[in-house]
């Protein structure tokens, strides 16, 4: 599990990335943000910005997921009490029951601001398959259309977690001897690893799978497990040659930033720098509602982008001030959100809330 030293730190990087992932949403869907760019050039600049590279803060995201997963899963694979099939269960029990409650709130969000506004990030009123589609994770793999925005990395976590698991536990059933349980999980995730950097990430086919991300996910299942090794700097360099060759094929910022954040994560265990300097209440409090805002902030900004678009259509500083308002209010949305519906249904089902997105 989490030692002290770590927590923090894992925290900050949340907690940034969300709020990345926030303004990234706003900045990139209208018609609010549309407008109140040209307020200011400074304004037009920082939400141009937002809406290009924002969205790589999904990828700190995927670096910390596979550090957190490795946190309980062994390299030596998974032991005989540990059914596959209920870790995997467990997960999609973890995701799914805040993820439930927020795709009915997308839903009545769009319903009224379809009333308000036709636009569109607004989409198509869903079916009955569509949404169950979506309640299943497999939106995507169908090809149905989003409700909300980010849906599709829930989908993408459960399935790396899921195929984490799977590897383990070939890896457990092709143990012969005993010194053989040291490697066999690490090289079958490598492999993975590999062909998702090399092969799968290179096709935009395989985005709505696993396989794509694997790679990102790896460097940060490869961290936890590093600064747990007798060598582990050894093995962080690995990491490192291996993160670097795949980006000196084809640079891609995701991969970057899931490789810094693999390596602080490992470096900062290992020297027992938490980035405590950070890690206050209110990042720590951030951190920790990071999956209940990245759930509720499309909705909220739904609604908010309607409302302004229905009173000040055309006043650009109006609506720079609604994208703030909108920004404040789903975070206050989603530490209600935290609260009342992602700690209960995680007491309800006894699922643990350290491992959400």
């Amino acid at each position: 599990m989490h030692s002290n030293s770590r927590v923090p730190l894992i925290d900050t990087i949340k907690a940034v990335a969300a709020q990345l992932i926030v303004l990234h949403h706003l900045a990139w869907f209208g018609p609010m943000s549309d407008v109140a760019a040209s307020a200011s050039p400074l304004l037009g600049s920082w939400q141009g910005w937002l809406a290009e590279y924002g969205r790589y803060a999904v990828a700190a995201f995927l670096a910390v997921a596979g550090y957190l997963a490795a946190q309980s899963l062994s390299p030596r694979g998974l032991p005989p009490d540990r059914s596959p099939l209920s870790l995997i269960i467990q997960r999609y029990l973890r995701l799914a029951g805040p993820y439930a409650v927020a795709l009915l709130l997308a839903i009545v969000s769009a319903a009224l601001a379809r009333q308000w506004m036709t636009h569109d990030s607004l989409g198509s009123p869903p079916d009955l398959w569509q949404f169950f589609a979506h309640l299943f994770l497999l939106h995507d793999l169908l090809d149905f259309e989003a409700l909300s925005a980010g849906v599709w990395y829930i989908a993408i976590d459960f399935q790396l977690y899921a195929l984490l698991v799977a590897l383990l536990w070939v890896a457990a059933r092709l143990q012969r001897r005993p010194a053989s349980a040291d490697f066999v999980g690490p090289l079958l995730v490598m492999i993975i690893a590999l062909a998702s950097l090399f092969f799968f990430n290179q096709r935009d086919a395989w985005d709505a799978t696993a396989l794509y991300f694997f790679g990102a996910y790896a460097l940060g299942v490869g961290s936890s497990w590093a600064v747990r090794s007798a060598r582990p700097y050894r093995f962080l360099l690995l990491l490192t040659l291996i993160g670097v060759t795949a980006l000196w094929f084809d640079f891609r910022p995701r991969i970057a930033v899931a490789l810094i954040v693999a390596l602080a994560l490992g470096l900062a265990h290992l020297h027992g720098s938490s980035g405590a300097s950070l890690g206050n209440q209110l990042i720590t409090r951030l951190g920790r509602m990071s999956y209940a805002l990245f759930l509720v902030h499309f909705p909220v900004c739904l609604i908010i982008n309607a409302a302004f678009h229905r009173l000040a259509p055309h006043d650009p500083h109006l609506n720079a001030l609604g994208v703030l308002v909108a920004w404040v209010a789903s975070n206050l949305a989603a530490m209600l959100f935290y609260h009342q519906v992602e700690r209960r249904l995680s007491a309800l089902w006894r699922v643990n809330v350290k491992y959400a997105i």
